[in-house]
């Protein structure tokens, strides 16, 4: 007989620890500190979403349950979306909401997983995405990324096997900035349609692209939508983080199991989050791009910052989202050099091996959260943190 029982399942004992809290709990440690860690945008919803919810409170149905797969008049919204700004034919797929792109990835995890059954992701990979994987049961099984953290089809490929149900994408890419080529992610998606496996395609940054490489979604593809998974959020572009609003395209085939998932997990995507959210589309891209310019110009001075460290660092130049992946040429490890910013010069960064780097020292920076003051001097505590660390050893 047990004397009493056991802290936790041994499947949620091996999956890490969410290091956003962790970095957090530091800041509010010391006080001051600049955060280039969370993966926010400095500005909230439009006056449209918030005009929104005067609609919702005129009718007490409002308060009752949801549809499942969310509002009929937000996926109607969503639909148009898809169609016209991705190129998406949503003939023989379904729009469900979710409460962010977290859920909508988690979601696809337990519908088409079974225990033991393996998921390929990137390396470096979204932390919430492995410990997703990790938490069903699953099996992540990482494919390293080459030049410029660019995909490898050909290494991917390699690692399919017979227990593989999915590949994953993320572009833009959290962690590292990267925007996927369209040829690449067309030769993921065929490699999927070969092998009979799904293509799971987080495009949560879709808008957010600073070079001349276009956003592609690989649900575009003629003939791609029976394989084929796409996560979006309008978390980022719309500055929606707490309202928990997302949306997932799904081959029409998988409702069913998804509807499970979501009624057994959440019931209804939030009511009134969900009116907010047809306002914020109907604000429209013109909302973001009114925002945009900021984040370019906070990117274009971290840059700048980061070019003066010279030999101290390498950042390769990131084509979207918000973040730049820094390899820092030393023999400290990313957790001990993440703690000594903090403490003795007041900015926080996020420790690579929280997206499985395992070798060398890397740092994701990013600058959406800020506005243009804070970020020029968390930029300056950053470069000037590395050198005097290093130069310390």
């Amino acid at each position: 007989m047990r004397s009493k029982p056991e802290a936790c399942s041994r499947r949620i004992d091996s999956v890490q620890f969410p290091i956003i809290p962790a970095i957090a709990q530091k800041i509010r440690q010391t006080p001051g500190t600049i955060s280039l860690g969370q993966g926010v945008v400095y500005y909230g919803p439009p006056q449209q979403a918030l005009n929104r919810i005067a609609g919702f409170l005129e009718n007490p149905d409002h308060h009752k349950y949801g549809a499942v797969q969310g509002l009929p008049e937000l996926r109607a919204a969503i639909a148009e979306k898809l169609s016209r700004a991705n190129r998406i034919d949503l003939a023989r797929s379904e729009v469900v909401v979710t409460a962010g792109s977290n859920m909508g990835f988690y979601h696809t995890v337990l519908a088409i997983g079974d225990p033991g059954d393996e998921f390929i992701i990137a390396d470096p990979y979204y932390f919430n995405h492995e410990m997703a994987i990790r938490m069903a049961g699953c099996r992540p099984v990482s494919v390293p990324v080459g030049g410029d953290y660019q995909l490898q089809p050909e290494r991917i490929a390699a690692a399919v096997s017979p227990r593989t149900k999915a590949i994953v994408t993320i572009s833009p890419n959290n962690p590292t900035g990267a925007v996927y080529s369209e040829e690449n992610l067309r030769a993921i998606n065929e490699l999927c349609l070969r092998q009979g496996i799904y293509h799971i395609s987080d495009e949560a940054y879709e808008y957010f692209i600073y070079g001349s490489k276009p956003h592609f979604s690989p649900a575009s593809i003629p003939g791609a939508s029976a394989h084929t998974i796409s996560l979006f959020s309008l978390s980022k572009a719309y500055g929606f983080a707490s309202w928990r609003v997302g949306y997932m395209v799904i081959p029409a085939g998988l409702l069913d199991a998804i509807s499970k998932i979501q009624d057994t997990v959440l019931i209804c995507p939030p009511v009134i989050s969900q009116f907010a959210a047809l306002g914020a589309l109907d604000a429209g891209l013109g909302y973001f791009q009114s925002k945009f310019g900021q984040i370019e110009a906070m990117r274009s001075e971290l840059l700048t910052r980061l070019a003066e460290m010279g030999d101290f660092v390498e950042a390769p130049v990131s084509e979207g989202a918000f973040y730049i992946l820094l390899k820092v040429r030393t023999r400290i490890d990313d957790l001990t050099l993440v703690d000594r910013l903090i403490r003795r010069y007041r900015v926080a960064v996020v420790p690579g091996s929280a997206f499985g780097i395992r070798q060398g020292c890397y740092l994701r920076v990013a600058y959406g959260a800020l506005d243009r003051h804070s970020a020029e001097a968390g930029a300056g505590r950053l470069v000037d943190g590395i050198r005097g660390l290093i130069s310390a050893g």
